[in-house]
């Protein structure tokens, strides 16, 4: 079924984003007091008496302002409405009609699409009853209801519902529906600091304007889910907004965005770290290339504006990517690519670069395979090394066998006994690398387990 969309349309701070919420049953647009937090379209999916729909959330609507971020948000919800099958715009109850919403009815009037007032903050009986006002514009269908308490929503979704179309948008067969539903779709964030390019890169790979792209230092404030869909895989690209160091973010939506960034990780499959070639990496790159490997994340480093670095010569990639090693020593195993989201250098390389990283964090190694590596690099460690090494010889410590035992990201046990528990960092990084280059777990983190037995004392 091809699910039908509605877009929540609306002025600036009336609850647009909490109703979203609501409707959606997560927390994935941000909410606070301050007006204009949203600013790029969010989507998400509503179930209702047994029918599913598409819902977009945009940003507070000024059509008359003409600073950078305000008319792009405008230009956003314009995209919004113009996909929409029906538009719920949603109204201040409490702040009644305002200049604002006449100009805002006429540009909904002008679509000639099916309008739903929500006129929301309606909690109190005296409020619900002024919504009635609302009804001077036109529209027939106008709901007092509340976002935050849940309020009405329920004849307003009744209504909506009643009246959508859903059409079948082509036939298949049901194997094909089955190789479709069983292909899982990869999940790929985009992180980096404020202005290194995160939007335009996301915009150059879907091939349109589907986040606002300014020079403005934190443009982007939610995490931007989009789906993107090629022959070899489904993607979900999560444009996150810019991390900053904890101390330099004063807004209260700027907290949350980090705050969103780092929840989007946690759901991400494979992270691309944007690095702006121009500045070089710096020491925050490599703190948010920290947070991607904690969250067990495959990692891609993306150098952007590689096209504006000046006097390229022959070693000048090289030369960049050791200063990219030196700085970030714990990501050795993570390709690094040089590219140019303005003008598309090489950007079509980090979809196959993040199937292969998909790929190989969810590579099971098989039983067999597995006891051979152990009896070649485990049982007798090349070199002599001791798994602890211990003041005045060799520790006592002792790794029996070793097992997978999950994978995204593939996870490893390693069963000891004898002397102390504590298998040393080298030993570790060791058994790392072996791993890594024996059964190609590309741009993929390690983990390793180990699991103690204690001789118990007769």
């Amino acid at each position: 079924m091809a699910l039908p969309l509605v877009a929540v349309v609306g002025q600036p701070n009336v609850g647009k984003s909490t109703l979203f919420n609501r409707l959606i049953g997560q927390r994935r647009s941000i909410v606070g007091d301050e007006p204009g937090i949203t600013r790029d379209r969010i989507y998400g999916e509503v179930e209702w008496s047994g029918k599913r729909f598409s819902i977009v959330d945009t940003g507070g609507i000024i059509p008359d302002d003409d600073a950078v971020i305000p008319a792009n948000i405008f230009k956003q919800a314009g995209f919004a409405i113009q996909d929409a099958q029906a538009i719920i715009w949603v109204v201040d109850a409490r702040q009644g009609l305002t200049p604002l919403d006449e100009e805002l009815a006429k540009l909904l009037r002008a679509t000639g699409k099916r309008v739903l007032v929500a006129a929301n903050k309606s909690e109190r009986a005296r409020v619900e009853a002024e919504a009635g006002e609302f009804y001077r514009f036109g529209f027939e269908e106008v709901f007092p209801v509340s976002a935050e308490q849940g309020i009405g929503l329920g004849d307003l979704l009744d209504a909506l519902v009643k009246d959508l179309k859903f059409e079948i948008s082509d036939l298949r067969t049901e194997s094909e529906l089955s190789d479709q539903t069983s292909q899982r779709e990869l999940r790929l964030a985009i992180i980096g600091r404020p202005n290194v390019g995160k939007s335009s890169l996301l915009n150059r790979l879907i091939g349109e304007e589907r986040v606002i792209v300014s020079p403005v230092a934190g443009t982007t404030r939610d995490a931007i889910d989009t789906l993107l869909a090629t022959p070899e895989q489904k993607f979900r690209l999560i444009d996150t907004a810019g991390i900053r160091r904890k101390g330099k973010t004063g807004e209260m939506a700027e907290k949350l965005s980090v705050v969103m960034a780092m929840k989007s990780l946690a759901r991400a499959d494979v992270a691309i770290v944007i690095i702006d070639a121009e500045e070089g990496p710096t020491a925050l790159d490599a703190h948010i290339a920290g947070y991607a490997h904690d969250a067990g994340c495959s990692i891609i480093v993306a150098c952007n504006k590689w096209d504006a670095v000046k006097n390229k010569e022959t070693s000048t990639s090289m030369q960049f990517e050791r200063k990219i090693r030196e700085k970030m020593k714990f990501l050795d195993w993570a390709p690094v690519i040089m590219i140019s989201a303005l003008n598309g250098q090489r950007v079509e390389n980090l979809l196959g670069l993040a199937i292969k990283a998909n790929e190989a964090r969810n590579r099971r190694v098989p039983t067999s395979q597995l006891n051979a590596f152990f009896e070649a690099a485990v049982s007798q460690p090349r070199g002599g090394s001791a798994p602890a090494p211990v003041k005045g010889g060799l520790s006592r410590l002792h790794v029996q066998y070793m097992t997978q035992v999950g994978v995204r990201p593939p996870t490893f046990v390693l069963f000891t006994s004898g002397g102390k528990s504590g298998l040393h960092f080298s030993y570790l990084r060791y058994l790392q690398n072996r791993l890594r280059e024996e059964f190609d777990f590309f741009a993929t983190p390690l983990r390793i387990i180990e699991k103690h037995k204690v001789r118990k004392r007769r």
